[in-house]
């Protein structure tokens, strides 16, 4: 599933790999093996573990909004206002994706994490390690200076990861789902919270073309290392 680097959008040449993983921006040819791991379901579907409801509906409605949403992220893109959302893989193959959200990162050095596994992928730790990438990218290879991500409280597992990952409580808040109030915890992690708790290696390549497009001054910025 290899794919060209592209000259005018670079962010298809950026890799952050670990021992298991590799998570890239997906062309064409990737977004349909990851619709397709979308389709194939995420969660039990007596349960909805996301703030919006994108996993309701039929398979296919699913493949078909996962295919669409990752290209309306590109199309939608800027320097100020970005979602990265990358497909992971684990050992060659499509099992999820993991995003990073942000708002004038530039100037607040903050951005969210959100993510979905595959249900054939689930317990067997890729959670972590592909949040342990992303975390890398963002502290050592942008330069944040704290993340947020959130999770329902009846959703241990989401939980247990961000606090393997060293992230603390930041509060909850009601929100609504399916017609139901639900309560999401926000948590946070700075940047002394991350060095803490890094155990896993990582590395990233070709992010210094990215750079502008992610709203920073191209420089060279040390991105290999245990992340």
């Amino acid at each position: 599933m290899e794919t060209r680097d592209s000259h005018y959008w670079p962010l298809y040449g950026l890799r952050i790999t670990t021992p298991r993983l590799e998570l890239r921006l997906p062309d064409t040819a990737l977004l349909d093996a990851l619709a397709a791991v979308a389709a194939d379901g995420v969660h039990d579907p007596a349960e909805m573990p996301f703030s919006f409801p994108w996993t309701d509906g039929t398979p296919e409605e699913r493949g078909r909004s996962t295919f669409q949403h990752v290209l309306r992220t590109v199309a939608e893109w800027s320097p100020d206002k970005w979602t990265l959302s990358l497909a992971v893989l684990c050992d060659g193959r499509v099992v999820g994706r993991q995003d990073m959200v942000t708002s004038d990162f530039a100037v607040t050095r903050e951005g969210e994490t959100g993510s979905w596994l595959g249900m054939a992928h689930q317990g067997k730790g890729i959670g972590t390690e592909m949040r342990a990438a992303v975390l890398h990218l963002a502290f050592a290879g942008l330069g944040a200076r704290a993340m947020t991500t959130g999770a329902m409280t009846d959703n241990p597992r989401s939980i247990a990861v961000s606090r393997k990952c060293g992230y603390r409580p930041d509060g909850e808040t009601v929100l609504a789902v399916r017609g139901e109030a639900r309560t999401l915890r926000r948590m946070r992690l700075d940047r002394a919270g991350w060095e803490a708790h890094r155990t896993v290696p990582v590395e990233i390549h070709g992010l210094e073309p990215c750079r502008e497009l992610l709203g920073l001054p191209r420089e060279s910025v040390p991105c290999a290392g245990t992340g």
